[in-house]
């Protein structure tokens, strides 16, 4: 079985807890206005079966041990490349590996067994509302429903992430609406702010694509710390 692999991380500090290998697959449905990895937009061809991936992540196995880490899958959108993601799980949870799966939530189903297999799921919050999140994504809010429904009778840990983005998602109204989503996800031990950034610019222009937010500037570091600190008040609240 064969799998599209864009990339491969090693000694990864942000993506799942201690060192970790991030393996970065191609292909996703959404479009997001915020996007820093278009080149993952479209699936290209496969180029990597399960027993080489499996050995490029072992060969990091002894600094997960030291550093309570593992691997994670992110993207582009892994649960797009279902059945080639769970034949690497399967091997990995044999060899004891942390797995977390970084995800949007929209793939295309056998969500019960894959979530079985991972330890960990971080998933990335694009917005709050059905509106919102068409907007925000190109696509409706439908399929990471069905997949928080499945996420949270699997009773795996989550971590949430939402990019802030200057002019969207970065007023007191939606750190309310925000509050109310979250509560929704059982077993969240995480929840985090990014920053929109421009670090992702550059590759809109080497592909030849439309930058949705090329007039958007960043957001500032310490206001979203501020809205963060906001965002927890309000949870606690609510």
């Amino acid at each position: 079985m064969m799998g599209c692999i864009d990339s491969i991380e090693t000694f990864g500090l942000v993506d799942g807890p201690g060192i970790r290998t991030v393996v970065f697959f191609s292909g996703c449905r959404l479009r997001c206005l915020f996007c820093h990895n278009p080149e993952m937009f479209q699936m290209k061809e496969k180029n990597m079966d399960v027993d080489t991936l499996v050995k490029k992540i072992l060969r990091n196995k002894p600094y997960f041990k030291r550093n309570q880490g593992g691997v994670t899958f992110s993207g582009g959108e892994p649960l797009l490349q279902i059945d080639f993601l769970i034949e690497v799980c399967k091997k990995l949870k044999n060899e004891k590996i942390h797995i977390a799966l970084d995800t949007a939530g929209v793939g295309i189903g056998k969500y019960d067994e894959i979530l079985s297999l991972v330890d960990l799921v971080i998933l990335d919050i694009k917005h709050t509302n059905p509106l919102g999140y068409e907007k925000m994504t190109g696509q409706k809010q439908d399929e990471v429903e069905n997949f928080i429904t499945h996420l949270n009778k699997s009773g795996k840990e989550v971590w949430l992430r939402q990019v802030i983005v200057p002019g969207l998602t970065d007023q007191e109204e939606y750190m309310q609406s925000l509050a109310t989503y979250v509560k929704k996800i059982k077993n969240v031990k995480k929840i985090e702010f990014l920053p929109f950034h421009h670090l992702g610019f550059s590759k809109y222009e080497k592909l030849g694509l439309k930058n949705p937010l090329k007039d958007t500037p960043e957001m500032d570091k310490d206001l979203c710390e501020k809205l963060y600190q906001k965002f927890l008040e309000i949870l606690k609240e609510s």
